[in-house]
């Protein structure tokens, strides 16, 4: 009796080639959804500069505006359904108003160098216009920043969402967590500027730090009791959103990683990397009050990875000791003050930003003359 020839198991060969049609595919996806996400925001920045421009033609024009957007907004949803609310178009005409006056120009020429259609004339190919215009988020994402009030704010968020991919979900929890408020709070007044100009820059460890460390998203409550070890274990299963927290370039390494010492063994919580700063980050987890026994138990496991881990090519190791309390009285007297060793507040909860943002402006002294 003639055999079937049996079908071979997929080998790791076939396993590879199916990995990689697979991230292909996903990526081709993944592109298109970003074009057509580019597309309605370069649509959505159009019909608010015709809404403008039909505004500003004739006096009075403005006066009733809010009339014409809505009897608009009822023929433009009659023809092509959801999202064109009298709202969105107020949403599109501020879109467009805001980066106008962003950019320093209020002319239909913005942006693009070829001539700008006149109401009435066939509209360009907008496929053919997204490279010449500074958009990269999603309509969604802009809608959400065109609710931050503060200029500096609103743009630091913008920077930030762009250089770090965020997704919408990212976004607001960055910005209910305070993020602008704790970095800024590490700065002098002009690091607060350069975080509206630039994002966050880091080119040295102060730039790393932020106060305090919101860590909501770890699932333990203030008032629960729980060991240092419960509060390693909840960040490793959180790992990506630590990360997240933790901010630009940090890569993790290791968790109670062991030196030994004159026969002495010696455990630090949490060891990352940063590939910006191209060195270690040292980090400690303390439940309770710090001591200046924490700070000196740092200091010995920042000398000794300086002294045997990192290579001359890399910069002295970063230490930071995450505690539930510390006080800056303890620290000035126990670290030198060349110390690359850093103690920093934890919450598991999201701050009020009412209340960093009055820290903020208690701190700068500055109120108005930064936006604060």
């Amino acid at each position: 009796m003639k055999k079937t020839p049996s079908i071979p198991a997929a080998d790791n060969a076939d396993s590879t080639l199916f990995t990689n049609i697979r991230a292909l595919i996903e990526s081709a996806r993944n592109t298109v959804a970003r074009g057509v996400d580019l597309v309605q925001v370069h649509t959505n920045f159009e019909i608010g500069r015709h809404i403008v421009e039909f505004e500003q033609q004739g006096e009075g024009r403005a006066e009733y505006g809010t009339q014409m957007l809505k009897g608009l907004a009822e023929r433009l949803t009659a023809e092509f359904g959801s999202g064109f609310s009298a709202t969105n178009l107020k949403l599109m005409r501020q879109f467009y108003v805001l980066h106008a006056q962003r950019i320093g120009q209020t002319s239909s020429g913005l942006f693009d160098t070829r001539p700008q259609q006149s109401i009435g004339q066939t509209p360009p190919d907008l496929l053919a216009t997204t490279q010449n215009r500074p958009f990269s988020l999603s309509w969604s994402h802009y809608v959400f920043l065109l609710g931050i009030k503060k200029a500096e704010e609103r743009s630091f968020y913008e920077i930030e969402s762009t250089q770090q991919n965020w997704t919408l979900r990212e976004l607001r929890r960055q910005f209910q967590s305070g993020l602008y408020e704790r970095l800024a709070l590490s700065r002098d007044q002009d690091g607060i500027r350069q975080l509206a100009q630039q994002g966050q820059i880091v080119s040295r460890p102060s730039d790393l730090l932020k106060e305090p460390l919101v860590l909501e998203f770890l699932g333990l409550s203030e008032q629960a009791r729980f060991s240092e070890s419960d509060l390693e274990a909840a960040i490793i299963n959180q790992i990506e959103h630590f990360l997240l927290e933790l901010g630009k370039g940090f890569l993790f390494e290791a968790r109670q990683k062991r030196f030994t010492f004159d026969d002495d063994h010696f455990f630090v919580d949490l060891v990352f990397y940063n590939r910006l700063l191209r060195c270690y980050v040292l980090i400690d987890l303390k439940i309770g009050k710090l001591t200046h026994q924490d700070l000196g138990q740092m200091q010995m496991y920042v000398n000794y990875f300086d002294r045997y881990v990192k290579t001359d090519a890399e910069a002295a190791t970063v230490g930071i000791v995450l505690c539930k309390k510390k006080h800056e009285s303890l620290v000035e007297i126990t670290l030198p003050k060349d110390a690359n060793i850093h103690a920093r507040e934890y919450q598991l909860y999201l701050p009020s930003k009412e209340e960093l943002q009055m820290k903020l402006t208690e701190w700068a002294g500055i109120d108005g003359e930064i936006g604060l």
